[in-house]
């Protein structure tokens, strides 16, 4: 699965400063990037999304703390249900 260097728009980035949105976009692509190149050397989908869950988990603790990033994380549920991370959805 490749992923796309273009962030979807959805609710949660609705309210983000467009300088934040930007910052973001071009994170984003650095991500998709070495993850594609990944992937390209053999690396499968489910290692690298594991890695990269640990890294970003990891860097929210270290950064925000652990209270605010289990906060965060107790919020993707609902969110993952709400179609936030499919890329496929259709917007309307």
């Amino acid at each position: 699965m490749k992923l796309s260097k273009t962030l979807m728009t959805v609710s949660g980035f609705d309210a983000i400063a467009t300088e934040e949105r930007e910052e973001r976009q071009v994170a984003l692509e650095y991500v998709a990037e070495a993850w594609n190149e990944a992937e390209d050397d053999g690396v499968a989908s489910l290692a690298l999304a594991h890695a990269s869950l640990f890294a970003a988990i990891t860097s929210m603790v270290e950064h925000h703390g652990e209270t605010f990033t289990a906060e965060l994380i107790a919020t993707l549920p609902e969110r993952i249900r709400h179609g936030e991370y499919n890329l496929m959805r259709s917007l309307q």
